[in-house]
């Protein structure tokens, strides 16, 4: 029996699990959350055995933070740090320096730090959690887990911009995208329920949100960018945009670059459209006929379907498209606007399953040509995966 945990941290936060694997077995022990680190009213809790405890404590740093962690972990979950296997890590950013999960090293660190100015509000973080473990544990094996590392399989013509070719060999600017261990991870489990490693189209959908085209368990394309800001309509993201236009509102406007990033990242999307970021209070709206509500909707529902067609275009065909993450698992309203306006590649939509949650299912009825499925995500469990396959 090993013990793996799994750590995700932000740039105030920091989620973890507490994994036994046996085998091929991965259970969930315990998990919680460090909240507002490095600010007044900070906090650690814990859910294990059913139940869940709050301690409000004082968390300077990472450090603390992580070693409150270990305190609540200790009082039941662990008899001892001892039993801890390794800790993997969620990583935001690897670049093309890493095109899979590794072994976190002296070298390893200091290539996330160096990627810190593609990802500046989260690898920071990242590391952050990495040193506070090794301060802790200095001898612990460690794994990094990159949420680019997925998409690093697209090809040139996929990731490249059309810019001077200067931009992408001296400044690394290119298509990376995001969310790669959740793509994978319901990409391999449509794979299972398909019988084949298809063509799949992965819909994450969550306040940030993506699409990738998967083929052979490869991804080829995937629609956010140089940064988690582009693709489809997020819930305060704007996604694709005229890249002018953040140039025209700094000249006409005269916003600073910080402004139009707090604009673009912070005010757009569907909070930019109709006033509300979660999903929930807009569909809310929409159904009571909120003029703004139900143009945000629309507009959401176009961009995504723009999106899940240029991908099948790209892969030439499509056997299953998969709605994975907070709104992808827990909309049946979305799952039917878009899945409606896909019934020209002859699907049909089940009703009844598609009002089902909390489970990997298909929601396209058996004569569909292609499946349509809700799979739960489950990116922890990528991390201990790779952090057990990795840390020997």
């Amino acid at each position: 029996m090993k013990k793996i945990l799994v750590l995700n941290s932000g740039s105030s936060s920091l989620k973890y699990q507490l994994f036994n694997v046996d085998g091929d077995k991965y259970e969930v022990v315990a998990k919680g959350l460090a909240e507002r680190i490095g600010i007044d009213g900070s906090c650690v809790s814990i859910k294990f055995n059913g139940e869940k405890k709050v301690k409000e404590i004082s968390l300077p740093s990472h450090t603390e933070a992580i070693n409150e962690v270990f305190n609540l972990l200790l009082d039941g979950a662990l008899k001892s740090m001892d039993e801890l296997t390794a800790v993997g890590h969620r990583v935001v950013h690897g670049g093309e320096a890493f095109a899979q999960s590794v072994v976190i090293t002296p070298d390893v660190v200091a290539k996330i730090e160096e990627l810190s100015a593609l990802a500046p509000l989260h690898n920071p973080a990242n590391v952050l959690g990495i040193k506070a473990v090794s301060k802790l544990l200095p001898q612990i094996a460690q794994v990094a887990v990159f949420d680019t590392a997925f998409h690093q399989s697209m090809k040139k013509p996929a990731y490249l911009y059309a810019l001077p070719m200067e931009q992408y060999t001296n400044h690394q600017i290119r298509r990376y995208g995001f969310h790669g261990t959740s793509h994978y991870y319901v990409a391999k489990e449509a794979a299972k329920l398909l019988g084949k490693e298809g063509k799949i189209i992965t819909c994450h959908l969550g306040n940030g949100a993506s699409v990738s085209a998967v083929e052979g368990g490869k991804c080829v394309d995937t629609s956010m960018g140089f940064t988690p800001l582009a693709g489809v309509v997020m819930g305060t993201r704007s996604g694709d945009i005229d890249p002018y236009i953040p140039l025209h509102i700094m000249k006409t406007q005269n916003k600073t670059v910080d402004e139009v990033n707090k604009l673009l990242n912070k005010e757009s999307g569907m909070f930019g459209l109709c006033g509300f970021s979660d999903m929930r209070d807009v569909e809310e709206h929409y159904l009571k006929g909120d003029e703004k509500a139900v143009v945000a909707m629309e507009t959401y529902v176009h961009v995504l379907l723009k999106t899940i067609g240029g991908y099948i275009a790209v892969l030439g065909g499509v056997d299953a498209i998969v709605f994975t993450a907070g709104i992808g698992e827990n909309s049946p309203l979305i799952r039917k606007l878009v899945v409606e306006r896909l019934a020209y590649l002859g699907i049909k939509l089940n009703d009844e399953a598609n009002n089902k949650r909390g489970e990997a299912l298909a929601i396209s009825t058996p004569d569909s040509k292609v499946k349509v499925f809700v799979i739960p995500t489950d990116e922890e469990l990528v991390i201990a995966q790779d952090t057990v396959r990795l840390a020997k």
